[in-house]
């Protein structure tokens, strides 16, 4: 997932995908300790994906916040 879609969600849609994505991770790295997986790309993928959308979230909120507080 890049970045530019990222941008384009709202809040609460960046919250489910963050959610989403979580559990995803979970799934995976319970897979791998169980020994069915070895999928390491999938892993450092879906953690480089939870960081883009923690990411934009907070930028989001550091705009909202400035904006609120130059009126």
């Amino acid at each position: 997932m890049d970045a530019e879609k990222i941008r384009n969600l709202t809040n609460d849609e960046l919250q489910h995908q963050q959610r989403d994505l979580a559990d995803q991770l979970f799934k995976l790295k319970f897979q791998m300790n169980m020994g069915q997986t070895e999928s390491l790309k999938k892993i450092r993928g879906l953690r480089r994906d939870i960081a883009r959308v923690k990411t934009i979230l907070r930028e989001q909120e550091l705009a909202t916040t400035r904006k609120t507080e130059k009126k």
